[in-house]
């Protein structure tokens, strides 16, 4: 494992210093370190790695990754595309789920209800890292962008209710009074809200009264910020909440605390920053345990559906949800088909790998998540660029009112990075 770190800090180091030449060859860091990992669980440690290592390490990105989408998504600043957003969260989102549920029981019968849906929710939250070449390029409308990297900022920590849920039914307590199956988890989901909410809320305040009245060296605060997302991850668990839930609803409250934007990115950066470094991690280990599960990743019904979830089970939902908005057709299709799935979903996997007992059905389920990230992450990031300029000359040939209007430029999220020179162009 030594050799395997060692190699992981060098391709850090090699990646970031060639990342702008390295994206004109339409490669982002997740295809980067995913084949990585799979170098390096074929030659230096055989494709296994310490179960507990991976599980800490899914469980701190994940929780640093909720809480920054959260609070880079000032609640102020959604409300200039809620309409559209709002459509893609409560209709898309739900109806991606519903249909991908109703595939996984449909090619996959043994694996039962609870695992179909762990599947489902798990395969549905979008990476906008995986699609940087589309909300980055200003050949894109900003509106469309902007659209693409909300739906992405919230939809993750939607979905991690239903992932979590799924995997505490999945796990065959029927004790409630122990605190354990579905109705033990959904009182752990309301318990972890509101420690997200008061943790968040007030940290926020804190942390802004701080900087106003010269308390603290402002050079300091995004390191309190870092903490944030752990003390009510790590304090939830504590109290019995769901820490998931309580890094998400705090980064919205964190957000909601401070007094301008401004302020607001000046701290959430560090955390932006160290959930990209951990994201580099996670690709790679995917990529490690994906080698010892070759022979299963290219079943027919894994292919199936990761086909069907990255294309119907996707563009299907959002074109339904999107319907009346007056949004164009081919603004539909285009929203549809850049629905990456990355990060999250390789997260969720790694979360259920270790917390249900290992057997076929299980190994089904992580497979088929497995097998639709990889054609994701070879898809999306080899289309990104080069669909975003033909979708960008259409729309700037057309003129669509609605996807012209002026909207807020998005953030980068999990290392993202512009487009190359050459790979972008005017919105005008």
């Amino acid at each position: 494992m030594a050799g395997a770190i060692c190699v992981f800090a060098l391709l850090v180091i090699v990646f970031v210093s060639q990342s702008a030449r390295v994206s004109k060859a339409y490669l982002t860091g997740p295809i980067v370190f995913l084949v990585a990992g799979g170098l390096v669980g074929r030659t230096l440690v055989d494709g296994e790695a310490e179960g507990a290592t991976i599980r800490t390490l899914a469980e701190i990105t994940l929780v640093l990754v909720l809480f920054h989408d959260a609070a880079e998504l000032q609640p102020r600043e959604l409300r200039a595309d809620s309409a559209f957003t709002g459509r893609l969260l409560v209709v898309g989102l739900p109806l991606t789920i519903g249909a991908g549920y109703l595939l996984a029981r449909a090619l996959f019968p043994e694996i039962g209800v609870w695992l179909a849906l762990l599947l489902a929710a798990a395969l549905a939250p979008t990476d906008a890292g995986l699609g940087a070449a589309t909300v980055l390029n200003p050949v894109v409308p900003a509106r469309v962008r902007r659209i693409l990297n909300v739906e992405s900022g919230l939809n993750d920590g939607l979905a991690t209710p239903v992932v979590l849920f799924a995997v505490a039914a999945a796990a065959g307590s029927a004790d409630d009074s122990a605190g354990h199956g579905p109705l033990g988890a959904v009182l752990e989901l309301l318990l972890g809200a509101v420690a997200g909410v008061v943790v968040g809320y007030l940290a926020g305040r804190l942390v802004e009264r701080a900087r106003d009245r010269g308390w603290a060296d402002r050079a300091l605060l995004p390191i309190a910020t870092l903490a944030v997302p752990l003390l009510c991850y790590y304090g939830a668990h504590e109290l019995g909440g769901n820490g998931f839930i309580a890094a998400f609803v705090a980064g919205t409250a964190y957000a909601a605390s401070q007094n301008s934007v401004a302020d607001l990115h000046e701290t959430i950066g560090l955390t932006g920053l160290t959930s990209t470094f951990l994201g580099y991690a996670v690709w790679m280990v995917f990529g490690i345990v994906a080698t010892s599960q070759l022979e299963q990743l290219v079943g027919w019904q894994n292919l199936v559906y990761a086909l069907l979830s990255l294309t119907v089970l996707r563009m299907v939902p959002v074109a339904l949800s999107l319907l009346g908005s007056g949004l164009r057709p081919q603004t539909m299709a285009f929203v549809g088909w850049f629905g990456p799935r990355g990060l999250a979903s390789i997260i969720f996997g790694l979360i259920a790998f270790e917390s249900l007992e290992a057997e076929p059905a299980v190994a089904t389920v992580l497979s088929v998540i497995a097998t639709t990230v990889v054609l994701s992450v070879l898809a999306h990031g080899l289309t990104a660029s080069p669909w975003s300029q033909r979708y960008g000359s259409w729309a700037s040939r057309n003129r669509p009112t609605i996807e012209s209007a002026e909207a807020v430029e998005p953030l980068r999220r999990h290392g993202s990075s512009p487009p190359a020179a050459g790979q972008s162009g005017s919105a005008t």
